[in-house]
């Protein structure tokens, strides 16, 4: 799958942050200043971002992390990343990005104080490797961060079912010409374990000594930090 992916986003990496921003109505910023508070980064710290495509959640950390702090973006996507780097120059910040893959990432171990991934770790061929290897790279105590979709029950379930079944896919290959690319995200959103099921996978990494979740906007969202043992 990961070629497929990685074509994949390659292929919308142009427009991804335009979709994003208008597919979410903006709300995806606020997941991700959450994401950064529960990571509990403070200044100085070394952050890994993986999956970080076009560097939101790695730019944000670095806000948070200060001139001291280091913030690495990585993604196995050149073409997402590409893009990084120019948004890091407009807002003033020093952060550096290559391309690297998740499951198996060429860093030494404990070399992080936090790593993290932002709708990313449901792309990836084998989740569990790579929730072990960001816990590799980070320092024992130190956290991984995980915001990924999930799926909303009660008021929300059906509305948000219809809007990411059938209108996503409309605007987003409209906008980005590529329709399957916005079936394939909400589908994949729709069959990742979320909640519960997801952190039995951080359990099954046996990286963490202790694991937990907050659910956003309903369920439309999770993020998951898990202190590395």
């Amino acid at each position: 799958m990961s070629e497929k992916v990685r074509s994949m986003f390659a292929d919308i990496a142009d427009d991804y942050d335009r979709v994003n921003s208008i597919l979410s109505f903006g709300v995806h910023h606020a997941w991700r200043n959450r994401t950064v508070h529960l990571s509990t980064a403070k200044e100085g710290d070394r952050v890994l971002d993986c999956a970080t495509g076009t560097g939101d959640l790695a730019l944000q950390f670095k806000e948070k992390v200060g001139p001291t702090g280091h913030v690495l973006g990585t993604d196995f996507c050149r073409e997402m990343i590409k893009h990084a780097p120019e948004k890091a120059r407009k807002k003033k910040l020093e952060v550096d990005f290559e391309v690297a893959d998740a499951m198996d990432l060429p860093y030494e171990d404990d070399r992080f104080d936090i790593a993290s991934i932002a709708f990313g770790i449901r792309n990836v061929d084998d989740p569990v490797q790579a929730l072990k290897e960001m816990g590799r790279v980070v320092k024992p105590g130190g956290k991984v961060v995980i915001l990924e979709f999930g799926q909303p029950k009660g008021l929300l379930k059906y509305p948000y079912e219809l809007y990411s079944q059938h209108i996503m896919p409309a605007i987003g290959g409209w906008i980005s010409g590529n329709r399957e690319a916005y079936t394939y995200l909400p589908r994949t959103s729709a069959e990742f374990p979320a909640g519960d099921k997801f952190i039995a996978l951080m359990k099954e990494s046996d990286a963490f000594s202790s694991q937990t979740s907050e659910k956003l906007t309903g369920g439309i969202a999770y993020v998951y930090v898990g202190t590395v043992q």
